[in-house]
């Protein structure tokens, strides 16, 4: 450890564990984006966050910028150290604190794993319900950083209605407790649903209050193989009047082509372009009957080819995998990836107009759509030819993304549902954000911020 700025660091915090080793470097100078070479000053992992307060205040006076890291497992490029920043990553701060019969909450520290989350709510007969499929790797914090969504939108909402207060050090290494648990509050502004998808760029979340509900109801999941694009949203409509919707998404035959050679059984004997899984509630025969009439419907219409059904929960867990083992299925390709937005109701103009956009676009990529349909949410994924240079795939990708951006603009959509702008989407933010709301976040992030310390160059520049 040669450089004197870490020695001071260590002095101002003592018994702080500090990374500095290659191999620590890279791992944690990185999200999923895989575009920028990591290249972070040194790795800090806080016990507590007291020495959170102290490395803020540190970095604060030194002029070190800081990149908040949790499981790091973004797509916009959020957790990226690229130009000598101090990682300060929160791993450790991974604990349940307390949880609270009456108020129906749990309180962990930020760099709890989802899946740990899921578990610990678990214990106590109750259920913390966002969820998606980095659940086992993805913190707390980076879900309370970016307002992660997943596939229960539909039924649940995303990260932001779950969250019951949470403390932030900001900018300055002050300690704000934001919202405090409470139901009712009206004494000025919820600084906390400020917090809520700042991606770091205003503080650090150390510590959240997380609300609870009931179990989910007992659940059927059934998979529907679709002959075109235009009926998803004949389907979703009748699915959503006759069912209790749980989740309802999306995905091609292109994406289930790459989770089927990662290692995974075929559903049905033919290939279909499109397909839907849908879990819902099922508890009787009322809901039984009102799940075959709504399949009955859509075959009736030719809005559904095929369907499965299924038959207990190794096999409903098989259909999940389908949809779930997407991204992991096309990592290895390094992807250039989209995840825009509009509301429900604009969707099927929108559909139509995109699609036609990157069919023109990508006429040589493998192009994969998945989504969160029910909550206007899509994913699209485009794939990196065997042999072709990054610069010049980014460059082409990005050349329809700023015409997909407009698109957006158009339809009243956002070019980042819930993966957060980060550095991938920094350039479209103007598309989803007009320039006086922009200037407003400037001036917030001043204020909480006022050494432009935090995640700088993330959302938007200085």
């Amino acid at each position: 450890m040669t450089d004197p700025r870490l020695e001071s660091l260590l002095q101002a915090v003592p018994g702080l564990r500090l990374e500095t080793a290659q191999a620590e470097l890279e791992h944690y100078g990185r999200d999923w984006t895989r575009r920028w070479t990591p290249a972070p000053l040194a790795i800090a992992l806080p016990a507590d966050a007291v020495q959170v307060q102290s490395i803020v205040r540190w970095a604060g006076v030194n002029g070190v910028a800081i990149v908040p890291s949790g499981g790091r497992t973004g797509l916009s490029g959020g957790a990226v150290a690229a130009n000598g920043e101090l990682v300060l990553s929160l791993a450790r701060m991974n604990r349940v604190l307390g949880f609270d019969a009456i108020d129906r909450t749990l309180t962990v520290q930020a760099g709890i794993t989802l899946q740990a989350v899921h578990e610990a709510a678990a214990e106590h007969g109750l259920a913390y319900p966002v969820d998606f499929a980095a659940r086992g790797s993805c913190s707390i914090g980076g879900n309370i950083a970016t307002n992660a969504g997943g596939i229960r939108v539909l039924r649940h909402g995303n990260t932001r209605e779950w969250i019951a207060g949470l403390k932030l050090v900001a900018g300055t290494g002050e300690s704000l407790d934001l919202g405090r648990g409470l139901v009712k509050n009206s004494s000025g502004y919820d600084l906390r649903h400020l917090a809520i998808g700042s991606e770091g760029t205003l503080g650090i979340v150390v510590e959240a209050t997380l609300k609870l509900t009931d179990p989910p109801p007992p659940t059927q999941v059934m998979l529907l193989a679709l002959p075109s694009f235009e009926v998803l949203m004949e389907v979703f409509a009748q699915l959503r009047s006759r069912l209790r919707l749980e989740a309802f998404e999306f995905f091609t035959d292109r994406a289930l082509h790459h989770v089927l050679a990662h290692g995974g059984q075929a559903p049905f004997d033919e290939v279909h372009p499109y397909y839907v899984v849908t879990e819902f509630a099922m508890q009787g025969d009322t809901d039984e009957a009102a799940m075959l009439a709504a399949f009955e419907h859509c075959t009736e219409r030719g809005w559904v080819s095929d369907g499965v059904i299924a038959q207990g929960e190794s096999q409903a867990a098989q259909l999940w995998r389908l949809r779930e083992g997407i991204t992991e299925s096309l990592a290895r390709y390094t992807p250039y990836k989209n995840d825009v937005s509009v509301r429900v109701s604009a969707m099927p103009a929108f559909l139509a107009e995109a699609q036609a956009l990157l069919a023109r676009g990508y006429p040589q990529f493998d192009v994969v759509w998945f989504g969160h349909i029910g909550d206007g949410n899509l994913h699209i994924n485009v794939l990196k030819p065997e042999g072709m240079v990054d610069a010049e795939f980014v460059g082409q990708c990005e050349q329809v993304t700023r015409v997909l951006a407009e698109t957006l603009q158009r339809h009243g959509g956002s070019i980042s549902a819930e993966h957060g702008i980060g550095l991938v989407k920094k350039p479209y933010l103007g598309s989803t954000r007009s320039a006086a709301e922009i200037e407003v976040m400037r001036g917030i992030r001043r204020v909480l911020d006022p050494h432009g310390i935090m995640n700088p160059g993330k959302l938007f520049d200085p």
